[in-house]
């Protein structure tokens, strides 16, 4: 039979085969018969109930949006883990320096303390402290997680020892006060940092500046009295943190943001140092609630 040619039904002509469809199929090739028959569909189909297999182009489509949502959440959920571990850190250190600083005024080794090493002694605790803060916060990086978290922890509890004073000076009631509305108000500044589109690390310089000048202002009024000054800087200083507070709790965001490339241990590292950073706003915070509104023995 050559192409065109009327296809005989046992020996009866049958119209339809003469028709341009079917014409255009035959000069289509063999190819196209054997497609369009289903040949391999026939004998080589998949067996009912087996898995199927479609392929996406990388970056288009539904499948790769469904990658990319999720690759965002997965990131989101750790950096969420992340900044929670930095708050449970920070509560951490900030329960052992209470512990520590009532054992301390319990056992009376704070008074001990001072009567056998007088100023000296208080000094020597103080630079301690400084000593300890400066290397975890320039050294954070090249130690491992265990040791900056011991670090961490040991500097909460000289802390602790060193607030026992806080007890000689202040009735119970004050202290539990200042540390109740503390607790409120930096609870309040974290989640309006975390919250905000206001982008508060701008300000780092100006907070910086206004630290050292609130610093400077304290060691003159240590040696020169002037009424009402104390006061007034307390307020000065309790204005400051507050504004460290919501910086500090956007820095925890992009320092975990920035670091979280370089693997989980690397992230345990920067945890620490911003757990350090909010410890240190939460107890310079009460120390000036308690100054404002704290009724001395």
């Amino acid at each position: 039979m050559t192409f065109g040619q009327q296809p005989q039904n046992n020996g009866q002509y049958n119209p339809q085969y003469n028709t341009p469809d079917y014409n255009a199929a035959q000069q289509s090739g063999y190819g196209q018969q054997y497609a369009q028959s289903g040949y391999g569909q026939n004998y080589y189909a998949q067996p009912q109930g087996a898995p199927t297999y479609q392929y996406v182009p990388q970056g288009t489509g539904a499948g790769a949006a469904t990658i990319n949502t999720t690759m965002t959440y997965n990131y989101e959920e750790a950096r969420r883990v992340s900044v929670t571990k930095v708050y449970g850190e920070m509560t951490i250190g900030i329960l052992v320096t209470a512990v520590v600083a009532v054992l301390g005024q319990i056992t009376g080794a704070y008074y001990s303390f001072l009567m056998a090493t007088g100023m000296v002694g208080l000094i020597g605790l103080c630079v301690v402290q400084i000593a300890l803060a400066v290397v975890l916060g320039m050294r954070v990086t090249k130690m491992k997680s265990a040791t900056a978290r011991v670090m961490f922890y040991v500097y909460a509890a000289l802390m602790g020892f060193t607030l026992s004073s806080i007890f000689m000076v202040y009735d119970l009631g004050s202290i539990g006060v200042a540390l109740g509305v503390t607790a409120a108000f930096f609870f309040a500044l974290t989640m309006f940092g975390i919250t905000t589109k206001f982008n508060m690390l701008k300000a780092g310089p100006i907070l910086m500046i206004g630290l050292i000048v609130l610093i400077i202002s304290q060691i003159v009024l240590a040696f020169v009295q002037v009424d009402g000054m104390t006061k007034i800087v307390c307020a000065i200083g309790l204005i400051l943190f507050a504004g460290m507070t919501i910086y500090d709790a956007q820095s925890t965001r992009a320092l975990l943001t920035e670091y979280e490339a370089q693997g989980p241990e690397m992230v345990k590292k920067i945890s620490i140092l911003c757990a350090l950073n909010l410890y240190l706003d939460f107890v310079n915070m009460f120390l000036y609630i308690l100054q404002l509104l704290g009724n001395r023995d």
